[in-house]
């Protein structure tokens, strides 16, 4: 990453694993406007980098992931800031990112917090985190996609419990709905995330990255079987795909 050093964020990189850790934990990395330019920085640069990548988010501290979003900031905002739609707009940038994401979570995702882990490909959890969307409570909506990824993660059913009552889950529940992919000793989501993302950079990059673009499509309703089509008429003349298939019948002639 160059050396770039940014006011509310830490961005390390480490044998292809890129770690973007969330930098306020006086207010429990609490995402305010200016974290969100930071990050929006960050994804450009990573891209230019032209590398394949995996991107684990986390966020500095035990005690937050990230504790929603900043609500000094949410208390001057008014109609135009909301139809601005920073954050939402951002986070399809999140989910578009060429590359898988993972979350590394840590004490609280609530609000802001969680819909930003929702963005991302996986998410692992320390034991005792707690995730949420208690933005009802406080005279608002989610306003940053979990209107509708939670429904698309969890089912319309849960979505609704959660969204309407305000209520948060832990770790244990969030992973049995499917909020969260793994559950992890607290203190241990980022090195399992980081683990998890060296194993994914073992595999084919342009067979992982065609198929998150279609997974997303699919998740977005405009998918259908002619992109896998077109995905795997691209990667069958590839040069990844020759050298692996080759590599596996090799293995498979000597076993």
């Amino acid at each position: 990453m160059n050396g770039r050093t940014y006011e509310r964020i830490r961005v390390t990189q480490d044998e292809g694993v890129v770690t973007l850790e969330l930098n306020r934990p006086e207010v429990r990395n609490a995402i305010d406007l200016q974290m969100a330019r930071d990050i929006d920085l960050a994804l450009e640069e990573i891209v230019a980098q032209n590398e394949p990548c995996v991107l684990v988010v986390t966020g500095v501290g035990k005690r937050s992931f990230a504790s929603g979003a900043d609500m000094n900031q949410v208390m001057e905002e008014g109609r135009e800031d909301a139809l601005r739609a920073i954050n939402s707009t951002l986070f399809y940038k999140l989910e578009d990112f060429p590359w898988p994401t993972i979350g590394a979570i840590e004490g609280i995702a609530l609000g802001c917090g969680c819909e930003l882990a929702m963005t991302l490909d996986l998410r692992i959890a320390g034991a005792s985190s707690r995730l949420g969307q208690p933005e009802v409570g406080l005279g608002v909506i989610p306003g940053a996609g979990a209107t509708w990824r939670l429904a698309r993660l969890v089912g319309l059913g849960r979505a609704k419990e959660l969204i309407l009552t305000g209520d948060t889950i832990t770790a244990v529940e969030a992973e049995r709905i499917g909020l969260v992919n793994r559950v992890v000793p607290d203190g241990h989501a980022l090195e399992e995330a980081q683990s998890l993302g060296w194993h994914i950079l073992r595999q084919d990059p342009l067979s992982v990255r065609v198929s998150k673009m279609i997974l997303n499509a699919w998740n977005r309703d405009f998918c259908s079987p002619v992109m896998e089509k077109l995905g795997q008429a691209v990667l069958f003349e590839a040069e990844g795909k020759r050298h692996r298939v080759t590599a596996f019948l090799e293995r498979k002639k000597g076993s």
